[in-house]
Order: C-alpha cells, then sequence, then structure tokens
C-alpha cells in the first residue's frame, strides 16, 4: 500500500521517508495533547529541495498521513496534486522562516495553554526550573499583531528570532525551530514542560529563580547533548509508542 501511494506522488525515498516522520511527529504531538482542532502547523523541508511538508488544511492532526501532506514551495504553490488547501497563516508564518533561516528545516507553532499563557505574561519564560533554564539566553520575543497572514510581518519575525531557536509570540504561542525534526521535536517537549511548570509554580506562589551561574554550568552540561542526532532516540520512541496505538499515519 504504502509502496503504491509513494509511486502516485512520484516522490523520492527521502521525500517519503521526510513525509512519513512528519506524520508521525502530527500524530505524536496530537496523543500527547499538543494539537489545536484543524489548526497550527509542523512544517518540513523536504530533503534536497527548497520545498516544504505542511498538513492538508482541513484535517486534525490524528488524521494527517504521509501521503496527504500538502507539499509546497516558498511562495505557497501546492508542488503536488493534493486536494486540500494550505491554511494562510501557516503559511505566511513558516514560510518566512523556511526561506531566511537555511538552518531552519523543521518547525512547529502551537496554541497549547501553558506555552501560550507563558507567551502572554509580560515576563515570558523565566529560569525557575529544570526545563527553562535550558532555555535561559536562547529565546527571542515578537510581539503581537494579530493573526499571521501579512507577509510586511515577516520582517519583524526574523529580526525578532535573531540567532535563537525559539521565538515566544507574545499573547499568542511558541515558534520553535531545529535543523532536524527530531531536535524540534525534543526542543518543543523540554520547552512545553518548562512552561507547564512554570504556570504551575507561580500558581502555588513566588518561583524560586536558578542563579546565573548554575544556569551556565546547567546549559554547559546541556551542550554535551547537542550532536547532530539530538532528539533522535526520543522521537524514535514515540514513534514505537505511536505504533502501538495506530500505524495509519505510515500511508
Amino acid at each position: 500500500m504504502a509502496t503504491q501511494i509513494k509511486r502516485d506522488l512520484q516522490c523520492s525515498a527521502a521525500e517519503w521517508a521526510a513525509r512519513q516522520d512528519l506524520a508521525a511527529c502530527y500524530r505524536i504531538f496530537d496523543m500527547l495533547g499538543w494539537s489545536e482542532s484543524i489548526y497550527n502547523h509542523i512544517t518540513l523541508r523536504v530533503p534536497g529541495e527548497e520545498a516544504f511538508l505542511i498538513n492538508p488544511f482541513g484535517l486534525l492532526w490524528s488524521e494527517v498521513t504521509a501521503s496527504n501532506l500538502v507539499k509546497i514551495d516558498s511562495e505557497g504553490n501546492k508542488l503536488c496534486g493534493s486536494p486540500y488547501p494550505v491554511n494562510l497563516a501557516g503559511f505566511t508564518q513558516h514560510s518566512v522562516f523556511h526561506k531566511h533561516l537555511p538552518w531552519a528545516h523543521a518547525i512547529v507553532h502551537t496554541h497549547t495553554p501553558d506555552t501560550m499563557a507563558v507567551c502572554s505574561s509580560e515576563e515570558g519564560l523565566t529560569p525557575t526550573n529544570f526545563y527553562s533554564c535550558f532555555f535561559e539566553g536562547s529565546i527571542g520575543y515578537h510581539d503581537f499583531e494579530g493573526i499571521t497572514v501579512r507577509a510586511e510581518e515577516g520582517e519583524r519575525l526574523i529580526q525578532n528570532v535573531g540567532n535563537h531557536q525559539v521565538l515566544m509570540l507574545r499573547n499568542h504561542g511558541p515558534v520553535v525551530m531545529a535543523p532536524t525534526l527530531p531536535a524540534m521535536f525534543l526542543s518543543y517537549y523540554m520547552l512545553q514542560r518548562a512552561c507547564e511548570i512554570q504556570v504551575k509554580t507561580n500558581a502555588l506562589g513566588k518561583p524560586i529563580t536558578v542563579p546565573p551561574d548554575v544556569i551556565e554550568v546547567h546549559q554547559r552540561d546541556r551542550d554535551q547533548m547537542l550532536t547532530a542526532e539530538f532528539g533522535k532516540l526520543d522521537f524514535e520512541a514515540w514513534k514505537r509508542k505511536l505504533d502501538t496505538a495506530d500505524r495509519g499515519w505510515r500511508d
């Protein structure tokens, strides 16, 4: 079945592998409760091409499969015969990052309650827990301008992300980018955890701020894990978990 679908799409083996991994990523995010109805996006650059894959607008993340992902270029033109439209907000935002950040091959934007709560707080993410200390000094912030559908906002998005891999859209939600899909997945996993813990800690009372010298040591030890394989073991483990429930994402 998968072989026939791949032939019908006329895609390379590398693209098909990328499609399967991205479909798995959508299903894993949904399984973990990080999806938002038919909205939000995870995009992945097609290996060796100036094109990327995005979810079909109108489908739940639990319905995404390798074959129904939509392939588009940096201008939003569909490069496959998909019957599905592409959400304008997803294209506008993600295409800017893919086009101007050569290393940003995998990108996710979500609206989970805890990440949105942190994005909507004046202080943003604070170094008050194990996970948030990983991100101290590594996050850009972008002021809210409404739904991201206007191309002219792209310049400010790029300016505000700087050399960071995480951009917190204030009053909105996070954007997490990485050179690989597994690296993006693990980075997002840690950011989601950081936000969940911050929201809970703030509800209890005044949080304890970790001193800068301790953060420096914490990040130094973190950097020993930042290899080309970063996140791969985690992502493969969650794919195995996904397969115990449903293997339909592979087709």
